[in-house]
Order: C-alpha cells, then structure tokens, then sequence
C-alpha cells in the first residue's frame, strides 16, 4: 500500500471519530447504568458502576498492546482487530442475560476501543509532523471534546424511545461504520518498509527506562491520581444526580456542563502554557483542586453529606477546569525525558496511569454511602497524592 494522502477533512473526521469511541463508549452509558444493572441483577446498588469501570480496565490492558503491534503489522490491520473485539464485546452487552457477561462484554468492549484509539493517532503521525500534525490534533480534539458534552444526552433519548439495549445496538452500528469506512476510503498510512519487527524485548528494555526515571513515573502516577478522581466521579454521577438529588431529567444537562468546564481549561491551557510553562500551570490548578476539595469536603460534613445541589455544581465546575489543566501538562511533563523512546513510553505511561486510575477511582467509588463525602474526599485524597509525587519529583529534577 502507498503512504496516506496529505490530511483531508474526511480523514480528520475519521480520526476524530476512532478516537472518540471510548468517550461515547462510556458517556452514554451513564444515565442506563441504574436500570441496566437493576434488570440484570446487579447485587449491590454501587455495582452499576463496574459497568463503567470494567471498561477502563480493557482500555487499559489495550493501550499497551496496540501500539506495537500497529508498529510491525501496519495500521489498518491493528485497528481492523480492535473494532471486531470492540464489535464482539458490544454484541455480548446487547443480549446480556445476566450481569456478569454484561461486565465480560464490557472488559471486551475497553480492549478493543483501545486499538481505534491509539493507533488512530499514530496515522496522523504516519502522514505529518509538527505544525501539520498539531493542525489536524486541534481539529481531532476539537470533536472528541464535543463528545462528552453530547453523548450522556444521546444515551438519555435513547432511553426514552426505547431499551438500554439499543444503546448498545448504536455501538454495534458505531463499529460497523468505522470499519467500512477505514477499508474504503484510508489507505494503508504505514508502508512495509518503515515497519518494525515485534520485540518484546525492546519493550521491555523501555519499560525499565521509563520506571526508573523519576520524573517520567512521578507524573504518570499524578496523572492516575487526578484520573482515578475522574473514574470515580465517572462511576458515582448517576446515583449522585440521579438518585441522591432527583436529578435524572437534567442529568445529562449537568454532565455536559462539567465536561464544558474541561473543555475551556484545554483551549485556555493552549493560549496560556507558551506564556506561564507548564509546571506552572499546573502548579496554580493543582493547588486550587486541592483547595476547592478540601473546602467542600468540609461543606458535606457539616451537611451531612447531602450539601446544596448548587455547591455541589459549582464545585464539580471548578475542579473539572481545574483538571482540564493538568491531564495534558501531566501527560506532556511525564513524556519531557523520553523523548527517545517516545512511541514505547507512551504506551506504557498510558497503561499505567490508566491501572493507578482504574485502581483508585473504583475503590474510592465503591465506598459510596449515598453521600458525595467520598467523592470528596478521594478528590481531596488523590489531589494532595498527586501533589506529593509532583513535588519530590522536581526536587529530583532541581
């Protein structure tokens, strides 16, 4: 196969649309995890969140296998892969009898969203460099963040009109889509004589490098932490909204804004970073999430965990913006010293923060006792986590 042509606007949309999947994969879900975990017999009312979880913990196995393979075997193959185990996964939910091959479907459905969404952006990288490839990640960026925005509320009509299963028939149609689309229209971006051979070896060798540098494992471990706060939320949103403040209806409505929230902090952290630095940045937005929880933590106690509905946004917006500025510069600062086995260090940055987040945030989740006190506290807990790690790091690097 020839080399992609120059970025078109229907590739970047093809990208965009691959990489998006594990958003709506997750963000639409939300408002039917209630009912989906209720009719299947879930035996606890905080297990609708594994339904959520269980995905995390395929992306996460997948984002470390993707990329290699995609590197050896070309990057149509290695998505082709993904989208039929995103495929199979989907359809094992669609006719779940029983909760638990809804959460194996689940674990499918994350190992294969993986694929589309790392090697997608190694064909941008494939056909540009530079201010090229930043053009079209800004335009690829630009949708996924709409994403979170719209799906919850996708998801909400869905239910309207008719069974949580047809969400998952939506999925189904999703895979389809981009599979089709992927064999007709791209061509191969990665031709065999730039391809790799398979070295488990070299994987290796990049996986000590990366564990023993302190900066590159300080800031993926800081970026699990504010990740896990993520999942947790992710996880309790729908019983907090929900149920806890009567607030199905509008549940979507809030779920777009607090990803509104992220969505300001990324274009104003773009504006920003050239003139302040990144460690800045995120020093500011690390200490105001730190600050913002633990004040509110102490709001819920003195309510009894039940504080305003209004506190309760305002505080989410915040800390939402507050974390909008510290995923990319996290990401970003845990990559600065890797830059020689960027491809490897990627992956396994990304597999490992992801198994912190996963890790935290479903545990911190589960605790939930019909009160947003354990939301906040495990804000305020991972916060002064990824603090602690932060500090000794550039103390390190100082």
């Amino acid at each position: 196969m020839t080399v992609a042509r120059p970025a078109t606007a229907e590739f970047i949309v093809l990208v965009a649309m691959l990489s998006a999947m594990v958003a709506m994969s997750i963000d639409a879900m939300l408002p039917a995890i209630g009912q989906i975990a209720s009719e299947l017999g879930a035996h606890d009312p905080n297990d609708r969140q594994l339904i959520i979880t269980m995905f995390f913990g395929g992306l996460t196995v997948g984002t470390l296998i993707y990329g290699p393979i995609s590197d050896s075997t070309g990057r149509k193959p290695a998505i082709f892969a993904g989208l039929v185990l995103y495929a199979a996964g989907s359809f094992m939910c669609l006719f779940a009898t029983n909760f638990t091959v809804m959460l194996v479907g689940r674990i499918l459905q994350g190992f294969g969203a993986a694929g589309p969404r790392v090697v997608s952006i190694a064909m941008v990288r494939d056909g540009s460099s530079g201010a090229a490839m930043a053009k079209v990640m800004s335009f690829v960026m630009a949708v996924f963040m709409l994403v979170p925005i719209l799906a919850p509320a996708i998801g909400q009509v869905v239910l309207l009109v008719a069974s949580w299963r047809m969400i998952f028939a939506g999925f189904l149609g999703m895979a389809l889509i981009a599979a089709v689309w992927l064999a007709l229209r791209q061509s191969e971006t990665l031709p065999k004589e730039r391809r790799s051979r398979l070295a488990p070896a070299q994987l290796l060798q990049a996986a000590k490098e990366f564990l023993r540098h302190p900066l590159a494992m300080c800031y993926t471990l800081a970026v699990g932490a504010i990740f896990g706060a993520f999942i947790c939320y992710l996880g309790t949103s729908q019983q907090i909204f929900a149920e806890q403040y009567g607030q199905a209806e509008l549940f979507a409505l809030w779920f777009g804004l607090f990803a509104v929230a992220i969505a300001i902090a990324m274009v104003l952290n773009g504006k920003l970073v050239m003139r302040y630095g990144m460690r800045n940045l995120s020093k500011w937005a690390l200490r105001a999430s730190i600050i913002l929880s633990v004040v509110f933590l102490a709001v819920a106690l003195v309510s009894y965990g039940h504080p305003p509905l209004w506190t309760l946004g305002l505080y989410l917006f915040c800390n939402f913006f507050c974390s909008g500025i510290l995923f990319g510069n996290y990401n970003a600062l845990a990559m600065e010293p890797m830059g020689h086995i960027a491809g490897m260090a990627a992956a396994i940055s990304g597999s490992l923060s992801s198994l912190v987040a996963l890790g935290t945030g479903t545990w911190i989740g589960l605790q939930y006792d019909g009160t947003v006190i354990p939301l906040a506290a495990g804000f305020a807990g991972l916060g002064i986590a990824a603090f602690v790690l932060t500090e000794w790091a550039e103390r390190r690097r100082a």
